[in-house]
């Protein structure tokens, strides 16, 4: 099999971010579980992260999969040392410690730059920063979606571009759609204000006329919700995902126009728990049919349109599911031994 020339896999991790990343990190250590090399998972604390205590999704996947979460050394060695979202490094002037490694991916997660060209964040420094402290034969920037990549522009002289993406696994269980969909309406996110489009997006978004509106993560809403009783607010990880799902039929998913979703992991939960999605239509795009790409001011018909047609509410559940596919934990193995595969002559697209 390609890639199992890697003998050692080391993984450098902030262990206190929160939301989709560490999300990735756990699912891409259960996806490598009994992979034929040495892995080893190193903490890596950050002023992003704050010190806060581990993700819990982490930390339950470290002690599922037996896996201690060790203290970076003075030299963290392997034949493939993967570290996840550059941008918690953008608060920071040195490393720890030095990287020695035959291939060090860095996985792309936010967008470095944002709608309008704005940057998104300082990678030119984050990679400076691994150069200065790296030993590698190879230096490789891994982005994790098309739009992602799009959002790359130049690359500094010494790294090199996966010709594959490096995407986020969606290995969930997948589970029916709702046979009579009613006009129930949710959204859920870590709570960053990026996360959130204006107060007057989200009343169209989230009207008194739907029948339920499930805000998971909406800690920058608590005022608002004083004059939005309608409006059933609740703050990160304040309900386990399992019972938000419960409560609504139709995710729906819109950010601050400053921000873009380089993957959209809530939407692939959604999609997996059953639920009609709809986003705008450059983040639906990622889903190959399975999100519904709308303007905010459209999204009533949409959901008008579904409830009305139930058959037609399961057929876009079906298609969606059948979307996420391409982001399973299997799909993920074959691309990661294609990816580190050091043989001469399976060189990647710089």
């Amino acid at each position: 099999m390609a890639g199992t020339h890697s003998r050692s896999i080391a993984w450098l991790v902030d262990p206190a971010l929160q939301g989709g990343t560490s999300a990735a990190v756990a699912a891409e250590l259960q996806a490598l579980d009994g992979w034929p090399a040495q892995r080893r998972v190193h903490e890596m604390r950050t002023r992003m992260g704050g010190g806060r205590p581990p993700a819990p999704v982490l930390a339950d996947a470290l002690d599922r999969l037996g896996l201690p979460l060790r203290p970076a050394p003075g030299t963290v060695a392997a034949d493939v040392v993967i570290l996840h979202n550059p941008a918690l490094l953008k608060f920071e002037a040195a490393l720890p410690f030095r990287i020695v490694a035959r291939d060090l991916f860095v996985v792309l997660h936010e967008n470095p730059t944002r709608p309008g060209g704005a940057e998104g964040f300082d990678l030119d420094h984050a990679l400076m920063l691994l150069e200065r402290f790296s030993f590698t034969g190879r230096r490789w920037l891994a982005p994790i979606s098309a739009r992602n990549r799009a959002s790359l522009g130049a690359v500094p002289p010494g790294w090199r571009v996966t010709a594959e993406d490096w995407f986020n696994i969606c290995d969930f269980p997948l589970l029916p759609a709702c046979a009579h969909p009613a006009d129930r309406r949710g959204r859920h996110s870590r709570p960053g204000p990026e996360k959130f489009p204006s107060l007057a997006t989200l009343d169209l978004l989230f009207p008194p006329t739907a029948s339920a509106n499930v805000l998971l993560g909406a800690d920058p809403l608590m005022k608002a919700a004083e004059e939005r009783q309608h409006w059933q607010l609740h703050p990160f990880r304040g309900l386990p995902l399992e019972r938000y799902f419960q409560m609504i039929d139709f995710q729906v998913h819109f950010t601050a126009p400053t921000w873009a979703e380089s993957f959209g992991r809530a939407l692939a939960e959604g999609i997996a728990a059953g639920k009609v999605v709809i986003s705008d239509p450059e983040t639906a795009a990622g889903f190959a049919g399975g999100v519904i790409g709308v303007r905010p001011d459209e999204v009533d018909a949409v959901i008008a349109a579904h409830v009305a047609d139930p058959a037609r509410y399961v057929a876009q559940v079906a298609r969606g599911q059948q979307a996420l596919r391409a982001f399973s934990a299997g799909a993920f193995r074959d691309r990661f031994a294609r990816l580190c595969d050091p043989r001469p002559g399976l060189e990647r697209a710089a």
